[in-house]
């Protein structure tokens, strides 16, 4: 018999996480552009935990944006400042406050934000499925772009992040209401909230895996992050150079 899902946050009853969620109020908006295997098929589902746990955030499925209404009137309300998460040499690196280049820069943003709401996009997708509804968006290509250097490599135990500057959607934005709050562009309520789910999640797929009943899961140990080789090849050169963060 098929088990009874949630549909909010989209696990199965018994282990529902709304009641355990305190949704955030932030003066930031969120915005996650959810791929549609992202959507349907993703057992850890952080982006869709993430949402919970934002008062002021929403979600859009798809692959390209042009002709989505709702991301192109966000885009397009002068009240809103549109941005998009996405590392890279033009993207505004937040955590580099004593650069004078990144000074000047985050000095505009906090007059602008006095007038109007920072929104920010995210590609909630793995890294070849988010390049790709990038590429596709030609209006999100256009926004500017912020980043972050994240303070610590991903936690994720499940999963094999591409480069140790890739973390998952929760992480992310984790590491942005952090580095937000410091430069005083926003309020993060409560910091240890999007963690701690992250770490639950995790312990009880682990959980699963070491059960030899269960169908379905991996059944032998996984490595902690740090031990683990990098992906080899061209590609994996291509990934570095993309996720590299400036000097």
């Amino acid at each position: 018999m098929a088990r009874i899902t949630c549909y909010r946050c989209f696990w199965p009853k018994t282990l529902c996480w709304c009641e355990s969620i305190t949704p955030m109020e932030t003066r930031t908006r969120f915005v996650f552009l959810m791929h549609p295997k992202e959507f349907k098929q993703e057992k850890a589902a952080t982006g869709r935990l993430t949402h919970l746990c934002l008062a002021h955030s929403q979600i859009v499925c798809g692959i390209g944006f042009e002709e989505n209404e709702t991301v192109q009137s966000l885009i397009a309300d002068p009240a809103n400042l549109p941005v998009l998460l996405y590392p890279g040499r033009e993207a505004l690196n937040l955590s580099l406050a004593a650069d004078p280049d990144a000074s000047a820069r985050l000095s505009a943003l906090r007059d602008e934000l006095t007038r109007r709401v920072l929104t920010v996009f995210l590609l909630d997708a793995t890294w070849a499925l988010g390049r790709k509804m990038l590429r596709l968006s030609p209006s999100l290509q256009r926004l500017p772009r912020i980043m972050f250097t994240p303070e610590s490599p991903s936690r994720y135990v499940i999963k094999q992040q591409p480069h140790p500057s890739c973390l998952s959607t929760l992480e992310a934005v984790h590491e942005l209401l952090r580095v937000l709050e410091r430069q005083g562009l926003d309020r993060y309520p409560l910091p240890d909230q999007l963690l701690g789910i992250f770490q639950r999640m995790q312990d009880y797929q682990l959980r699963c895996a070491a059960d030899p009943a269960r169908a379905g899961y991996r059944h032998r140990p996984y490595r902690p992050p740090a031990e683990r080789r990098p992906a080899q090849g061209e590609s994996a050169r291509r990934r570095r150079s993309l996720f590299k963060l400036p000097a």
